[in-house]
């Protein structure tokens, strides 16, 4: 085919879908770029049409009749039914005014394919109606140069009969069924992508948050072992010999550490379990089951060590009890003692003067 006779006369860049024959409501993309979208005039056929190439074939090769409509279902999108090609057309414009001039030069291509009709119908002679489209004129496409005789048949335009009224009915119908959830080629081509970023994204963060509480169990692990040797410690120290009256405060205060020392710990494994609940979620349910073995490990452990700081806690209070004991018989005895001394004291006087007395 000769680039005389067949002509570009406007062009442009948009993303192209195809209703999907089976359902009738979805659209189908032909790629994953946006392709050249051009509008041809046949010189030699006075018809009409828009052609678009992608690889080596034509993704769209559709003839502009007066009866076509083309329709904006949002600020980047429109569409338009092709009753020969059985299917609707689809394409996203990357800004209103992109999609705006693709629907003026329409509705003029539109317009000369109708006069073109009317003249043909009525036996005229045929001018080129093209002729008032040449401000939108360019250069001969590539593509179209570039065609081989195989690839002729891209360009052919159909014929231009006009659809009788259930042709029309099926077109209102494909047409609205396309329209149908006005979908929009940003969220086509970018809203997997977007999903999969967010999904790696809280999948990175939950494995540093799981990793970071792991390495937080390990060292309350570590710190729980360091408090059951140190309650092993004490529990030594109550079955040894009670201290002495000077070193009496320092198993309360020991024990009063020892305490506070427990209630950070529980207030630690509270938080440690409070934070872990974002990444308990990302788990999967063999790690969720070992955390949670291992939380109850740890809080079982917790409870073992109150257990035997009461017990400490006890033998604390009865080592005090008996050293009070003790110390209460050390002063009967003492009181004992000085009575006898006096006693003593007092038969030693008498003695003495019955020693005097005696010729």
């Amino acid at each position: 085919m000769s680039t005389a006779r067949e002509q570009p006369i406007f062009s442009t860049r948009a993303h192209v879908f195809q209703i999907d024959p089976a359902t009738k409501r979805n659209w189908i993309p032909a790629g994953k770029h946006a392709l050249t979208v051009s509008y041809f005039y046949d010189a030699t056929r006075n018809v009409y049409r828009i052609i678009s190439i992608g690889g080596a074939k034509a993704i769209i090769n559709s003839t502009v009749t007066p009866n076509m409509t083309f329709t904006k279902t949002s600020q980047k999108f429109g569409q338009w039914a092709d009753s020969r090609a059985n299917t609707v057309y689809g394409l996203g414009f990357a800004s209103e005014q992109h999609l705006t001039q693709f629907a003026e030069k329409f509705q003029e291509v539109k317009e000369a394919a109708r006069l073109a009709r009317e003249k043909s119908q009525d036996g005229g002679e045929l001018t080129s109606p093209a002729l008032g489209l040449t401000s939108h004129q360019v250069p001969p496409s590539p593509l179209v140069s570039a065609n081989g005789p195989g690839d002729e048949k891209l360009f052919r335009s159909q014929s231009a009969d006009v659809p009788g009224p259930a042709e029309r009915e099926r077109l209102k119908k494909m047409l609205s069924e396309g329209s149908v959830g006005e979908v929009q080629w940003e969220a086509e081509f970018f809203a997997l992508q977007d999903s999969n970023n967010k999904l790696a994204g809280a999948l990175r963060d939950a494995n540093a948050a799981a990793a970071q509480w792991r390495q937080q169990l390990e060292a309350q692990r570590a710190e729980a072992e360091r408090l059951r040797q140190r309650v092993a410690e004490l529990e030594a120290q109550a079955a040894a010999e009670p201290p002495s009256v000077s070193e009496k405060e320092g198993p309360g205060q020991s024990l009063e550490q020892l305490e506070a020392l427990v209630q950070t710990k529980d207030q630690e494994i509270q938080t440690l379990k409070s934070q872990t609940g974002g990444a308990r979620d990302a788990l999967d349910a063999t790690e969720r089951e070992e955390t949670q073995q291992k939380v109850q490990d740890l809080e079982t452990r917790n409870a073992e060590l109150e257990h035997q700081l009461r017990a400490t806690e006890r033998s604390l209070e009865e080592a005090r009890a008996e050293r009070e004991r003790a110390r209460a018989e050390v002063g009967r005895a003492a009181q004992l003692l000085d009575v006898r001394l006096f006693e003593l004291s007092e038969l030693r006087e008498g003695l003495a003067r019955l020693a005097e007395g005696t010729p």
